[in-house]
């Protein structure tokens, strides 16, 4: 099947999997991933392979400058220890625990002859790699802590690069190549410092570019460069891509964005980046799904729940640590946090294209692959699919009382005011009495009497209600007000100066609101 055919089925599959998914109230990368899943078993439809080359070339620079771009450095760093002990020590200590839990388990169970420490430590370096994309969704969507959200994105952005190291290391010694620790810590530092110097120079200089010109399109194309040209560069110097590609990211969207970029440009890279991230999310968890062979899993169900109970039982112990560590900091986290961002270490493509360029010659390599592919798709739906439950087990998120009573009370006020419109329109059309519509008129104005007092109580026992509801009007009415202005200017009533004008005097307003909101 061409390429473009290929392509085109993917997007058909993943608009309609959204769809059924919003309807149904799943996570959608959940549902893709069932979805891809299906299809693979009950079809011969072929798509394209999860390679590293696609994945290197395509994916993971535009997944990573995203969340980069968007995740707001001074949240990042009020939380750098927590992130940094996540994604630095607490990868190593998890590929340590990971593998000490394992091998004697394969070895104990048989699943093949010798499952030496090196087979155990290439499985844990590659599972180390976390996918924080479906529980960052889901947390948007149920409202919960937005600083838990900033931990799960910002580890999640950091341990990618320090996994590919490690992985890379790993296989390295378990090849035949001589590697002492003190070598290894020279090693890692060189390659992730440099992707910091590289990323951070990329970064910077496009960034002084962006400064000085003022236009979307250019604006957009340079952010797009960047992405994508610290991730190649620095990997083609043989240094952290990944690493690259997060600070670049981080520079745009915290330097370059908000001294460089006029608001209506901010608008339109936010909006490009957000639409591009979507897409390759789309794609990549729809390729997971058919990726993977069901009957291939089934017939190792054993080693795969085996491995997934070490990699979650080390992801659980490392995180009671880093939690003991972080008790007497500003940074403290509680056990419910705790357990929420154990839960919330799922695995995505990432491992699986790590596993997939293991060299032939490895032993037991098919093995390490049908685990690494059996524990993503567990995590996933497994963990997917719980971490809503968990969230609201934990009361980390729910409606207060306050904001209940408000929602029942502005659905009773609309509820009213759809009422009286619809006795004045049976008035009109001389289906009700003037009497009987008038006494009927005094029992819903006084419903909206008495819902317009209580909402006026609440906001004054609860300031956060009155902001709320500001801020949501301000956005309702401004969009509006964009909407307008774009009719005028499609309907030839004002010209392209004025147009661009007010434009960017809506835009900037957006973004104060959006800017009041964080």
């Amino acid at each position: 099947m061409h390429i473009e055919l290929i392509l085109v089925g993917l997007f058909v599959v993943a608009t309609g999997v959204a769809m059924v998914a919003r309807r149904l109230k799943v996570p959608y990368t959940v549902a893709l991933v069932l979805a891809g899943l299906m299809l693979g078993t009950a079809t011969d439809f072929e798509p394209l392979h999860l390679t590293k080359e696609l994945v290197y070339t395509v994916f993971l620079p535009g997944l990573l400058f995203e969340a980069a771009f968007a995740l707001e450095f001074k949240k990042f760093w009020a939380n750098k220890w927590a992130i940094s002990s996540l994604a630095l020590p607490g990868v190593i200590a998890a590929i340590a625990i990971t593998t000490a839990l394992l091998v004697p388990a394969a070895n104990r169970l048989h699943f093949v002859d010798s499952f030496t420490l090196a087979d155990g430590l290439i499985f844990a370096a590659v599972i180390a790699a976390t996918d924080p994309i479906a529980v960052v969704a889901l947390f948007k969507s149920l409202g919960a802590p937005k600083r838990l959200a900033v931990l799960v994105e910002g580890e999640s952005l950091l341990n990618d690069g320090t996994a590919v190291v490690l992985f890379t290391i790993v296989l390295g010694v378990a090849m035949g190549g001589e590697l002492s620790v003190l070598t290894a810590g020279l090693e890692f530092i060189k390659v992730v410092g440099m992707g910091v110097v590289i990323g951070g120079t990329v970064g910077y200089a496009v960034s002084l570019v962006i400064k000085a010109v003022d236009d979307p399109m250019i604006e957009i194309t340079l952010t797009t460069i960047v992405a994508y040209g610290s991730f190649v560069g620095a990997e083609y110097f043989h240094f952290s891509g990944v690493i690259a590609t997060v600070v670049a990211g981080m520079l745009c969207g915290n330097y370059a964005a908000r001294v460089g970029m006029s608001p209506s440009t901010r608008v339109a890279v936010g909006t490009f980046w957000e639409y591009l991230a979507f897409a390759l999310n789309s794609l990549v968890f729809l390729l997971i799904g058919f990726e993977v062979r069901v009957e291939s899993l089934a017939a190792a169900w054993q080693p795969i729940v085996i491995a997934y109970l070490a990699v979650t039982l080390g992801r659980a112990l490392v995180m009671a640590v880093v939690g003991a560590l972080l008790k007497r900091t500003k940074e403290k986290l509680s056990w419910s946090w705790l357990a929420v961002l154990t839960w919330g270490g799922l695995r995505g493509s990432l491992s699986m294209v790590l596993v997939l360029g293991l060299p032939l010659a490895l032993p037991h390599r098919d093995l390490i692959i049908t685990m690494t592919f059996g524990v993503v798709i567990l995590s996933i739906l497994i963990q997917g699919l719980t971490m809503g439950p968990l969230l609201r087990l934990l009361k980390l998120v729910g409606v207060r009382p306050a904001e209940g009573e408000y929602d029942r009370l502005k659905g009773q006020l609309r509820g009213a005011a759809a009422a009286l419109a619809e006795l004045t329109r049976m008035e009109q059309e001389g289906a009700v009495s003037a009497q009987v519509a008038t006494g009927l008129r005094a029992q819903f104005e006084e419903r909206q009497v008495t819902a317009k007092s209580a909402i006026s109580e609440l906001h004054l026992q609860t300031e956060d209600l009155v902001e709320a509801e500001r801020r949501s009007a301000l956005r309702r009415a401004l969009i509006a007000e964009k909407d307008a202005v774009q009719h005028e200017r499609h309907a030839g009533r004002i010209s392209v100066e004025s147009y661009e004008a007010l434009m960017a005097d809506v835009d900037a307003r957006l973004v104060g609101v959006q800017l009041e909101h964080e």
